[in-house]
C-alpha cells in the first residue's frame, strides 16, 4: 500500500470504545457499491466504521499488472496491517463479502487480537467447480453485454477491473487455492452467511468453516438468495448483523 492512495470512507463511531467496523468488498466491488449498507450498520450499532476500495478497483489506483494467486494474502498480510496501522484501528470487527469475506479470514488467522468478530457472506475457502464456471460465464457477458458501462459507473478502469480478478480466478495456477488452513486458526467469533442460489459457491464453503473454526460459528443459509446479501436481502442483513454484533462486541443500542 506504501505510496498507494487508496479511496477511503471513514464513519466516526457515536459510542467510545467500540470496536471499528472494516466492510471489504467482493472482487467487482468498491466503496460505492456499498451503497447505504455501512452507514446503516454503523448508526444502529454506535460503532465507527471504514470502507474502501483495494487497488485495482473503485476509484483507487488503477491495476498496472495481473494479480497472482496470492493477491488476497497480500492483502490481508500486507495492506490491512499497513492501513489499520495508519488509521490507528486496533480493534475491528471485520464484514466481508466474497473476496473480502476470504481477505477477512485470513488477516484474522494472523492478528487473532486486532479482530472482535467476522461477518464474513459468500466466503471461499477453496475453489469450487461452481464458482469456475459462473467466472467464466460472466467473462462471456462482460463481453456481449452492457455490463462494461454498468462496471464503470463504479470503477475508473472497468476492463482492468474486471480481467484482473476475472484473469486469475480462470488461471490453472489459482485451481489449488485454498485457505482452510487459515480457516482452523481463527478463535474470533464467525457469522457466516451465504444464499443458498448463490452462483459462486456452495454451502460446502460455510461447512468447512464451521468444522475447522476454532470458536463460535453461526451459520445462516437464506432461500431465494444468490451471491450478494447485503444487495438481495439488506433489511435482514442489516437486522441480523446489528443483533450478532451486539452480542459479540457490545456494539447495538
Amino acid at each position: 500500500m506504501s505510496n498507494i492512495e487508496l479511496e477511503i470512507v471513514r464513519i466516526p463511531p457515536r459510542n467510545e470504545g467500540l470496536p471499528t467496523l472494516v466492510f471489504l468488498h467482493e472482487g467487482l466491488g468498491s466503496v460505492a457499491l456499498w451503497k447505504d449498507f455501512p452507514e446503516a450498520i454503523a448508526r444502529r450499532t454506535g460503532c465507527g466504521a471504514l470502507t474502501y476500495s483495494r487497488y485495482g478497483n473503485g476509484f483507487s489506483p488503477v491495476l498496472r499488472e495481473p494479480r497472482q494467486p496470492a493477491y488476497m494474502h497480500d492483502e490481508a498480510l500486507e495492506v490491512l496491517p499497513e492501513l489499520f496501522g495508519s488509521l490507528e484501528i486496533a480493534d475491528a470487527i471485520l464484514i466481508g463479502h466474497s473476496d473480502g469475506a476470504s481477505i477477512a479470514l485470513i488477516y484474522a488467522a494472523y492478528h487473532p487480537k486486532r479482530v472482535r468478530g467476522l461477518v464474513l457472506m459468500s466466503p471461499h475457502l477453496f475453489v469450487e467447480e461452481l464458482s469456475l464456471r459462473s467466472i467464466a460465464a460472466i467473462r462471456g457477458e462482460y463481453e456481449t453485454t452492457d455490463l462494461p458501462q454498468r462496471m464503470a459507473r463504479y470503477h475508473c478502469d472497468a476492463d482492468r477491473t474486471f480481467y484482473g480478478w476475472n484473469d486469475i480466478w480462470l488461471s490453472p495456477q489459482f485451481r489449488d487455492w485454498n485457505i482452510e488452513e487459515e480457516a482452523s486458526r481463527v478463535a474470533a467469533p464467525i457469522l457466516a452467511i451465504q444464499g443458498l442460489d448463490d452462483e459462486y459457491g456452495t454451502p460446502a464453503q460455510l461447512d468447512s468453516l464451521a468444522a475447522r473454526g476454532k470458536g463460535r460459528v453461526d451459520r445462516l443459509l437464506l432461500g431465494d438468495c444468490k451471491h450478494s446479501p447485503q444487495r438481495e436481502r439488506p433489511a435482514l442483513m442489516e437486522a441480523t448483523i446489528v443483533t450478532w454484533i451486539a452480542e459479540v462486541g457490545n456494539g447495538a443500542q
